[in-house]
């Protein structure tokens, strides 16, 4: 019996051994790799995003001042692939106001969410606006302010998003939206831009969400949805069926610092949102050996994981100097070894090059 009860524990003990001790990957930041004009500034950047030439897109809360409350906090910024800044797409956009996050599809179109209008524009390579997704709120109606969040939500409406956060696409040329702090949901849409589904509302079970913060497909259509309140990542097929979820159980190094304020108390990590390895960003590389990255604010890791959710290796610290990362929103990753993260309270973007 006691033979039998020690068999079982060590059938059990591996996985949970091997997820505890994961391998530090070894990493440079190089310097400078995007460089802005004299006298321009980024702001919080909220993503980063890369296209088939290499260029690089920036997405940030910048060229804004006044009070935090109707200063339109975006811009987007396009650099070559040596860093040289190109310009500005959308210099003034009506869909502009709070920047989320923004992703390049496989014809090298760039799509940007927005946080604040509620909206998703998609711009040809050229600049020009080919869809847009949402509507923000009338600057003449007598009740536009800032979205409330009721508990429980109210019901999410078609073809309207509620502090939408990030876009992703399958081989056929769908498009699946996470949306957002609001609403609880993952929509679809097909290359036509026409509604086709959603799934998800407000909830811990599978198929329901708190927060879904950023999304990606993988070669095969399957759909990967940062649940960041839930501090998960849930997989799905293209359908919204649910495949299973990714739970990130890395220790705290005991010196590990807050990258702003206190260390996070039980509250504030039971809250999922500051919980060690809950997935703020994660993207995943291109065929044919695809893996996927997460990121996390506390202790402010990115995570090397495989499609199964085994992890692979982890890097970087919280901190303001290079190889340190202060809240990533937002992660390109073009090769297996080479990573964009945007960060929000450090306000820059770091080209990393792993060392595995």
């Amino acid at each position: 019996m006691k033979l039998g009860l020690l068999g079982l524990l060590m059938l059990i003990a591996p996985p949970a051994l091997a997820q505890q001790s994961v391998p530090s990957i070894k990493f440079d930041s190089i310097p400078n790799p995007v460089r802005l004009p004299h006298n321009m500034y980024f702001g919080e950047v909220s993503g980063v995003a890369v296209n088939s030439k290499g260029h690089v897109f920036v997405l940030s809360r910048g060229n804004t001042t006044g009070p935090a409350y109707a200063a339109a906090a975006t811009q987007l910024l396009e650099f070559d692939a040596k860093g040289n800044f190109i310009g500005e797409m959308g210099k003034n956009l009506y869909a502009w106001s709070f920047a989320h996050t923004v992703k390049v599809d496989p014809q090298d179109n760039v799509w940007v969410t927005d946080k604040g209008s509620d909206m998703v524009i998609k711009f040809d390579p050229q600049g020009r606006v080919l869809m847009v997704f949402g509507r923000k709120q009338e600057a003449s109606d007598e009740d536009t302010a800032p979205l409330k969040h009721p508990k429980p939500p109210l019901p999410a409406e078609d073809g309207r998003f509620r502090q939408v956060t990030d876009v992703a696409w399958d081989k056929q040329g769908n498009t699946f939206i996470s949306d957002g702090y609001i609403n609880s949901r993952v929509a679809k849409v097909d290359k036509d831009g026409n509604w086709l589904k959603s799934w998800g509302d407000r909830g811990k079970e599978p198929g329901q969400f708190n927060t879904p913060h950023s999304i990606a497909t993988d070669a095969k259509g399957n759909v990967y949805v940062a649940d960041r309140g839930n501090h998960r990542i849930q997989v799905f097929d293209g359908d919204g069926n649910f495949l299973r979820q990714i739970v990130i159980d890395v220790p705290v190094p005991k010196d590990a610092r807050p990258a702003i304020g206190k260390v996070p108390d039980e509250a504030m990590i039971a809250g999922g949102t500051m919980a060690p390895g809950s997935p703020w960003s994660i993207c995943i590389t291109p065929p044919p050996n695809q893996v996927l990255y997460s990121s996390d604010a506390w202790p402010g890791r990115i995570y090397k994981l495989s499609l199964d959710g085994k992890v692979l290796g982890v890097l970087g610290q919280s901190g303001k100097q290079p190889k340190q990362f202060g809240w990533v929103h937002s992660m390109a990753c073009p090769f297996e070894n080479t990573l964009y993260v945007a960060e929000l309270l450090n306000w820059r973007v770091q080209k990393l090059v792993l060392k595995p």
